[in-house]
């Protein structure tokens, strides 16, 4: 995934960017930490099933998971930053402050970030699936 956020932002000529190696350290931590509970959750979906329902199971969870932690990621720094302006911690005025700025930042990183995965994660993503869900020897671990 990181790859794949690399070779967007160098498609849109926005790779030299004074926060690239930030970016894709984010893009590949994310991928890397939802790889082993997506990869749980779609062996555990797609127990007894056809290579289709396999192929689903696979394809749910891993692109679920991938963008679901990379976006939590995101949204941890995003938080670091502007936590310097809210209020003292416990309060009722930090909590709404906490809650807004985590779901803002995922909503920026749905808009934004989603598209660095297009060019080759989306490809990577299906090939990853398709060896996953063929690989019989896999499901009876």
């Amino acid at each position: 995934m990181t790859l794949s956020a690399w070779f967007a932002l160098w498609l849109r000529e926005r790779d030299v960017t004074f926060h690239l190696a930030e970016l894709l350290w984010v893009f590949g931590a994310g991928a890397l930490l939802a790889w082993p509970p997506a990869l749980f959750l779609a062996r555990f979906a797609a127990i007894g099933r056809g290579v289709e329902t396999r192929f689903a199971a696979y394809l749910f969870f891993l692109s679920l998971g991938t963008i679901g932690m990379t976006a939590l990621l995101f949204a941890l720094d995003y938080r670091e930053f502007y936590a310097q302006w809210h209020a003292p911690i416990g309060t009722t005025t930090w909590l709404f402050q906490f809650a807004f700025t985590t779901l803002i930042a995922f909503y920026q990183f749905l808009v934004m970030g989603l598209r660095l995965y297009l060019p080759i994660g989306g490809v990577i993503l299906l090939a990853v699936c398709l060896w996953l869900a063929s690989d019989h020897r896999a499901q009876r671990r």
